[in-house]
Formats: structure tokens, C-alpha cells, sequence
């Protein structure tokens, strides 16, 4: 059976497309896979697992949907949604996954990551994230009103649209050197990960290192998705 990878859906209420999409890719790919693998990005912003906006509500009605038919449905943190919780992913009937998790894959060890931890020239970011994923400011955020904390989710995306709108592209992009650091870290011999919106498959031939680099791609104008079926691995794209 086939296993699927998606990241960077940003599912939002603005975007009634993107959430269409994804409800249609459940019910022509994901209901016939044996797993779902979610690195991140799945929704634009998570202000906490007590959110039940009616987006909410519909996302989970599908993943309840697809978890009871058999599916695996496993859900990493992104960038946007680190703060989607262990009580989110029981509703729905599924696991909630470390960045980064290895599994094998098509016979091999494959390290699953969101991408972001990866863009180590961008200094500015990776001292962000630091202050971001540390408990105590997450702790002190899930202790605000959720009116508040919808407050803080629209200030932290207008800054970080606004700072990356000053920066290179190449600067938003991974470090080799960090790419091939985590893959001998886990010893692995392929790295899966999206949040750069640049998909592909890049070959790594670096410090007694062969692996492949494969990028998920972002849903905003195209519907990506990696498929595992039998050992062979293909990249899809379709319009959205």
C-alpha cells in the first residue's frame, strides 16, 4: 500500500480552495494509503488545541474520517503550527511526530523533518524560532485569552511576511552543511522535509555522504504530494 507525505497546506479561512483541495486529496488518495505524513505547515497559524473555528471543526471531521477507515495519520509541527497539540491529534486519531523522526522507507533510513531547523544562514529566523519553541513563552501563550492569542498569531505573520520580504531567497533556503550534519546525525540516507516551497529531489554527494534531499512542495497554487508505493518514491503536482 502507498504511503503519503504532504507539508505547507497553510489551511486558513481565506483560503476555501486550499481546504477543498485537501478534502478531495483524503478522499481520491489518502482513504487508499496505508499511512499520511503531515511534516508541518498544515495549518497558516494554531493558536491552541481549545480553537474550534468552523475550519477547525471540518478538518477534523475528514481526519477523524480517514483515521477510522485504517489510515496512519501522522502530524509534525511547522513553523505556523508548532503549537498544535497531543489533544488535536487524539480527536482526530492521530500521532503526533518530533521534528525530526526517522523512519525507514522504500528500505532505507529516512529522516522526516520539517525544513525550518535547516536554514541556518537566516540568523534572524533561527533566534525566532529559538524564543518560539521554548516551553516557557508557549506556556505563557496557551495561557492567554483565545481572543488574545488570535491577536498575537495575526502580529507574528504580518512580522514574519514583512522580514522575509527583505530578505534573499537564497538566505530562506537550507544550509547544505546543516542538511548533511542532521543526515550523519540520524544516520540516514535520505532527508524528506518541506516549509522552503521549493520541491524537488536534490542528490547529496558530500562529506562521505550519499543520500537524497527530497522538498515537498506548498499547496498555494499547486497540490504536492510524495507517494512511497512498493519501494519506489515519485514527486506529484497538480493544479489547485
Amino acid at each position: 500500500m502507498t504511503t503519503l507525505f504532504i507539508s505547507d497546506l497553510h489551511l486558513d479561512e481565506t483560503r476555501s480552495d486550499i481546504t477543498r483541495a485537501f478534502f478531495d486529496f483524503l478522499q481520491s488518495h489518502a482513504i487508499k494509503a496505508k499511512a499520511l505524513y503531515i511534516l508541518g505547515d498544515f495549518f497558516e497559524s494554531w493558536i491552541g488545541d481549545d480553537d474550534s473555528s468552523a475550519l477547525i471543526e471540518s478538518v477534523k471531521k475528514a481526519l477523524s474520517t480517514l483515521s477510522k477507515q485504517g489510515v496512519a495519520v501522522y502530524i509534525m509541527h511547522g513553523n505556523r503550527d508548532f503549537l498544535l497539540g497531543n489533544t488535536f491529534c487524539a480527536e482526530v486519531g492521530a500521532q503526533l511526530i518530533t521534528d525530526p523522526t526517522v523512519i525507514t522507507l522504500a528500505g532505507e533510513q529516512t529522516l522526516l523533518m520539517h525544513g525550518d531547523s535547516l536554514c541556518t544562514d537566516d540568523q534572524q529566523y533561527m533566534q525566532f524560532r529559538k524564543m518560539l519553541r521554548s516551553p516557557a513563552w508557549q506556556q505563557d501563550a496557551l495561557s492567554k485569552p483565545l481572543e488574545e492569542r488570535r491577536a498575537i498569531a495575526k502580529h507574528l505573520r504580518m512580522a514574519s511576511n514583512e522580514a522575509n520580504s527583505n530578505k534573499a531567497e537564497d538566505i530562506m533556503d537550507v544550509n547544505a552543511d546543516a542538511v548533511v550534519a542532521a543526515l550523519k546525525e540520524y544516520g540516514c540516507t535520505r532527508m524528506i522535509h518541506g516549509h522552503t516551497h521549493r520541491p524537488n529531489r536534490h542528490p547529496i554527494t558530500s562529506d562521505n555522504i550519499k543520500a537524497e534531499r527530497i522538498v515537498l512542495g506548498d499547496w498555494d497554487s499547486n497540490v504536492w504530494y510524495l507517494t512511497d508505493e512498493s519501494g519506489s518514491l515519485s514527486l506529484h503536482s497538480s493544479p489547485l
